[in-house]
């Protein structure tokens, strides 16, 4: 199963051009709903016919199924499995890991098709694999710059003060 993974910053610039990516992952795979979701099950993002999902169980599902599958890989050897693929009567879902640390969900019916699905996805996996490591590379640099978070300097007493 997956270590907890350090939770990273998201900037306004490098969100916006994630939902450029799976928007345009939307078009061409001709899919019905993409969203991006942390390992900790946290929504990143989403576009598509999203309006009657709830997106906040399916962004947590998601990274419990996850986590499943990669302990049903490590018994049988394997690292983990970084694509897996849910067929359904209506609907499918194509489900994969970015760079080692998001999780890319694709639902999609027979509008499109798994290999279309599949083609794009690997495209698309690549320029938010670019924009990961761009997010990493900036938040290193944020660190050696000396940025701190506002709240750093709060300790357990200011808190138990504040309610007190």
């Amino acid at each position: 199963m997956y270590g907890s993974q350090s939770s990273f910053v998201m900037y306004d610039e490098e969100f916006k051009r994630i939902k450029v990516v799976i928007e345009k992952l939307l078009r061409e795979s001709n899919s019905k709903v993409i969203f991006l979701v942390d390992k900790n099950g946290q929504l990143i993002a989403a576009t598509g016919a999203t309006e009657h999902l709830d997106t906040t169980s399916l962004a947590s599902l998601t990274a419990g199924n996850i986590a499943a599958t990669g302990g049903l890989a490590k018994l049988i050897g394997e690292k983990e499995f970084s694509i897996l693929f849910h067929e359904g009567e209506k609907d499918n879902l194509h489900i994969s890991i970015v760079a080692g640390r998001v999780i890319l969900v694709v639902i999609f019916d027979n509008r499109s098709s798994l290999g279309l699905v599949r083609l794009r996805v690997k495209k698309g996996s690549d320029e938010l694999a670019q924009i990961f490591q761009d997010l990493g590379k900036k938040a290193e640099e944020m660190e050696k710059g000396g940025f701190q978070s506002p709240f750093a300097e709060i300790t357990d007493d200011d808190i138990d003060n504040l309610f007190s």
